[in-house]
């Protein structure tokens, strides 16, 4: 039997899993539960993890698995076997609506989507280039047609964690579909005073255009409207473990 607390911490970090890819931060289940503390949800995932509800993936952070739920005790077998199928250097393909919150999808469903699309990779995303700089015309990057909708498309190496809370880690290779017009909210590629290109959030506001990291150390940006041109804007994500 689980308390109700447990049993809401159980449900949230499920959804969210089902919802983004990843496992809620600490104080996202914080507010969730309406807990004071982060040693209230330590001690609620131990006591999941005593029972046999949850378990730590090692090494990694965020890394909450869900293996069974109070209303089916089975072991969560389709997840559980995805992940093995993966192997332990295997790819995650991550695609979803990021225009107001991450919602990636585990490789292991988009990789069966449909035969694979070769992709340009560019370099990592830096300040004081325009994106068609940083492309090396040999490099390329293979990913499921299913990811995919109209137009064209790019990949591109995250550097830096501006991005972290929205799912988006230094080292990860991030799809782009090629645009010059993106939807208050979305996480675009932007060119800066035609020579920093940065990905963030970006918001509108007013007759300015505000730049938000998804990470509370670093600072939004704000322009006015001619300053910033969008190159793109984030459909997916492949991160290698």
């Amino acid at each position: 039997m689980l308390t109700r607390k447990q049993h809401e911490l159980l449900m949230f970090i499920d959804r969210h899993l089902r919802e983004t890819g990843f496992s809620p931060s600490f104080e996202e289940m914080k507010a969730a539960l309406d807990l004071k503390s982060k040693s209230g949800i330590h001690r609620l995932i131990t006591a999941l993890e005593e029972r046999g509800f949850l378990r730590r993936r090692a090494h990694r952070a965020r890394a909450l698995e869900v293996i069974r739920l109070p209303e089916n005790l089975a072991p969560r077998a389709g997840r559980t076997a995805a992940r093995a199928a993966e192997g332990p250097l295997g790819p995650n393909v991550i695609r979803g609506a990021f225009g107001t919150q991450a919602s990636p999808r585990p490789a292991a469903e988009a990789a069966n989507d449909a035969t694979a699309v070769s992709l340009p990779l560019y370099g990592r995303i830096a300040a004081g280039l325009p994106i068609e700089a940083l492309r090396d015309n040999g490099a390329s990057i293979e990913v499921p047609a299913g990811m995919l909708g109209n137009g064209d498309h790019y990949a591109l190496e995250v550097a830096g964690d501006s991005m972290v809370d929205a799912g988006i880690l230094d080292g990860d290779t991030v799809i782009i579909h090629r645009a010059d017009t993106a939807e208050n909210g979305a996480i675009v590629v932007a060119l800066v005073d035609e020579n920093e290109v940065t990905l963030k959030r970006l918001r509108r506001r007013g007759n300015s255009v505000a730049l938000e990291p998804a990470n509370p150390r670093h600072e939004t940006r704000i322009f006015g409207p001619d300053r910033v041109k969008v190159q793109g804007r984030l459909v997916g994500l492949l991160r290698r473990y």
